[in-house]
């Protein structure tokens, strides 16, 4: 199974507009998103890129997804959303982590961090961390940073 990394900035006049504009930024908006646990299934393959989903015909389609954002509202205040991510070399099964913050150091920090100790009581022999971080500086208006790491979209029927 193919699980896509795609991220968003946005920015409105509502933390909620800044929200969904981060969303359609990243080619997601037009999904009602359910979060995920950070578990990669076994023969899950990460793919990253920038992704533009909102017009395949799936308005209102579940979308799972494990999703880091942040929302910064003070002129000149940052907003950084991340997920890291490990895997096994052998069946592709691992861990996300997603995490938010002021700042790309705090996040890149916080996501390394919560991987190494996730790795140590596992069994499983992960390889090296991966991450996607992205942030956004708030002119006055809501701004909102996101990463989306989604694996399908699902009708609801």
């Amino acid at each position: 199974m193919d699980i896509y990394i795609t991220e968003g900035v946005g920015s409105g006049r509502t933390e909620k507009s800044a929200f969904d504009a981060a969303l359609f930024n990243a080619g997601v908006a037009n999904y009602n998103i359910l979060e995920l646990s950070s578990v990669i299934p076994d023969g899950s393959k990460i793919v990253v890129g920038k992704i533009d989903r909102n017009a395949v015909g799936e308005h209102g389609y579940k979308l799972y997804a494990v999703l880091a954002h942040a929302t910064a509202n003070l002129e000149g205040e940052e907003a950084w959303a991340g997920i890291g991510w490990v895997q096994e070399d052998k069946d592709g099964g691992g861990l996300f982590v997603e995490h938010h913050g002021s700042s790309e150091e705090e996040v890149n920090k916080l996501i390394q961090h919560s991987l190494e100790d996730m790795k140590k009581y596992r069994h499983q022999k992960y390889g090296e961390i991966h991450k996607k971080v992205i942030g956004i500086k708030s002119d006055g208006k809501p701004a909102c940073a996101l990463v989306c790491a989604f694996y399908q979209g699902q009708s609801w029927e």
